[in-house]
């Protein structure tokens, strides 16, 4: 049996789904807590993806599919709240008769000052679910060291340049040995980066984790925005598996029913994927999002999501290509928590 300190997922991650109405400053609510970081995707309509945080305040947006710099969108975003958010008339996050869904995640609120690395930051962390928003401005140097505040090691990250256009950079652990060994995508394409200056040369810690000299990490006076994440048993997962190429795939062992999973091919071009359990509640789950496109939602990324991990039911180059090694992330619920109670899977 898994164990975990959290005994409900839903305190720190929540997937939230509703029908937009074109009003202005209308309520979202049902998340179940003020979310920190907040993705949103129109389903219905060709339009980008639009991420917010409490770090750079409300109607600061960012896009997962652009290497567009931050910009403001006060008709998308104009509140976060005690339970989900406010939004405006932007086709973005309230287009009328539109399916919208939000993937919300819990840090703390707009973050305080961090002095571990030889850059300041402002960090929002929340370390029970191992996740913190990290905002700084890089001085173009090499290997340097940012603070984090998750008092644990990050195996996976995400860093956008806010103040001009560049592609994003994603880390993670199932790729390389080092940091720096390549290990790193830009998750607005299809590609993998084959370079190493946007990666610094040192294996993150406890305190701190380390980016290069490239503008799309470090440029002199631009400012930059992290999502970081250490695993949490129980709740988080970030690995890898080897896809088959048969409608039979992959079974992938998380240790808890993972509510969101992301997904990568870590060589060829491909596209990333999201699948979760509130769009899709049911299984085969096929409602598949792309986070570097703009396209709406499709039916062609049939996975199980179950109660120990999720399998693979479709011969998929972007999910199953036999041979080929895939990433991903996942949150969701454990077994059991440390109260020994079961925590219900659907």
């Amino acid at each position: 049996m898994a164990y975990t300190t959290i005994n409900k997922f839903k305190d720190h991650f929540n997937t939230n789904i509703y029908t937009g109405n074109g009003s202005n400053s209308r309520s979202i609510t049902g998340v179940g807590f003020q979310p920190d970081w907040i993705w949103i995707k129109n389903r219905a309509v060709t339009q980008s993806h639009f991420v917010f945080d409490a770090v750079r305040g409300v109607s600061k947006a960012i896009f997962p599919d652009s290497t567009a710099g931050e910009s403001t969108q006060s008709t998308t975003m104009q509140g976060f709240g005690a339970d989900g958010m406010t939004v405006g008339t932007d086709v973005a996050s309230n287009g009328n008769g539109n399916g919208i869904v939000s993937w919300n995640w819990k840090a703390n609120g707009a973050g305080s000052a961090n002095t571990d690395g030889d850059i300041n930051s402002t960090v929002s962390v929340n370390q029970t679910a191992g996740f913190s928003i990290v905002k700084y401005t890089g001085n173009g140097s090499n290997d340097q060291r940012i603070g984090h505040g998750l008092g644990a090691r990050p195996v996976t990250w995400f860093i956008k340049n806010l103040s001009r256009a560049e592609d994003w950079i994603v880390y993670h652990q199932g790729i390389a040995s080092n940091w720096y060994d390549d290990s790193y995508f830009y998750l607005n394409t299809t590609d993998r980066s084959m370079g190493s200056v946007s990666a610094g040369t040192g294996n993150p810690t406890t305190s701190v984790f380390y980016i290069g000299s490239s503008d799309k990490t470090g440029k002199s006076g631009d400012s930059y925005i992290a999502y970081v994440f250490a695993e949490k048993s129980g709740y988080s997962r970030f690995g890898s598996y080897w896809g088959n190429g048969n409608n039979d795939g992959p079974m992938v062992y998380t240790g808890f029913a993972p509510a969101w999973v992301l997904q990568k091919e870590i060589i060829e071009v491909r596209d990333w994927t999201i699948a979760d359990n509130v769009r899709e509640v049911f299984n085969p789950n096929n409602n598949r999002l792309v986070p570097n496109e703009t396209a709406v939602e499709v039916e062609n990324n049939a996975i199980d999501l179950l109660s120990h991990g999720f399998k693979i039911r479709q011969n998929q180059t972007n999910t199953n290509e036999a041979g080929k090694r895939y990433i991903y992330w996942a949150f969701g619920q454990s077994i059991v928590g440390t109260n020994n109670k079961p925590n219900t899977a659907k």
